[in-house]
């Protein structure tokens, strides 16, 4: 089992930054790829939005909404994912979300299981 912690939502002005962070414990294999998604008020989870991934050598995609403002980071040593989110805007509002894609043991053997952390929440006002 993997654990997945969040942090650093709150509420902000248009315009301004917040910074999140994410952190996996507990049974880690190797941790590939890490992720941010988010899902606004009134969503289903099905109905996330990717905002940004990066691999384990730190190659970036991001979502098109986003491109510009934020950006994601890594510290492989410390099982950590940041995303700096800078100039933002009303519609960036939403619970953020950390996904870990761990390779290691679980309830089907050896393999890649994606583990969810329970969000932190982004309020951005006008």
């Amino acid at each position: 089992q993997v654990q997945v912690q969040e942090s650093g939502g709150g509420l902000v002005l248009a315009g301004g930054s917040l910074r999140l962070s994410c952190v996996a414990s507990g049974k880690i294999g190797r941790i590939h790829d890490m992720a941010w998604y988010r899902q606004p008020p009134g969503n289903e989870r099905d109905q996330r939005e990717m905002v940004a991934t990066i691999t384990r050598p730190g190659a970036t995609e991001y979502g098109d909404s986003v491109k510009g403002r934020f950006t994601v980071s890594r510290n492989n040593a410390e099982n950590t994912i940041y995303l700096q989110m800078d100039n933002l805007k009303p519609e960036d509002t939403g619970a953020y979300y950390c996904k870990v894609s761990d390779f290691g043991v679980g309830y089907r053997g050896v393999g890649t299981y994606d583990w969810w952390g329970q969000g932190t929440q982004v309020t951005v006002s006008s």
